[in-house]
């Protein structure tokens, strides 16, 4: 065993100052995973179509690697975060659409300047609504 822990304490020095596996390499490496796999089912089909994906997934196992191997962290922290905050904000947009459609006492509007969603109770015929964000009108019937 003492072999294999020189070798994990070889690999973790040579790793220590760099970036690593992080969710959008995580995410990059499923997609270059599916790519390779479709890139195989069509290999016999369409010669042309299999090259230009072979060499798409060539490149993101290329731009995988200078991820992982990155020591420019602040970078790679920094694109990370902005793929992160991405998915939250889908995730969460997701979450927020079936509340408000599930909502059968309300009816909402968004705004046009700002994108503010704005909530009205149902049943109150033609109104104007206030946007509290900006202060922008909107005509509506709820």
């Amino acid at each position: 065993m003492n072999v294999f822990r020189k070798i994990g304490n070889a690999i973790a020095r040579f790793m220590y100052g760099r970036n690593g596996m992080d969710q959008l390499n995580l995410v990059l490496m499923w997609v270059v995973l599916i790519l390779d796999v479709v890139t195989m089912l069509v290999q016999r089909n369409h010669a042309a179509v299999s090259m230009v994906l072979y060499w798409l997934s060539m490149a993101g196992w290329v731009y995988v690697l200078f991820r992982m191997f990155s020591k420019n962290l602040s970078k790679r922290r920094g694109e990370n975060q902005k793929f992160v905050n991405w998915v939250w904000r889908m995730k969460s947009s997701r979450a927020g659409a079936k509340e408000r459609h599930a909502d059968k006492d309300h009816k909402y509007f968004t705004c046009k300047n700002c994108k503010t969603i704005c909530r009205v109770p149902v049943g109150k015929g033609k109104i104007i609504i206030t946007c509290p964000k900006c202060g922008a009108q909107i005509h509506a019937k709820t």
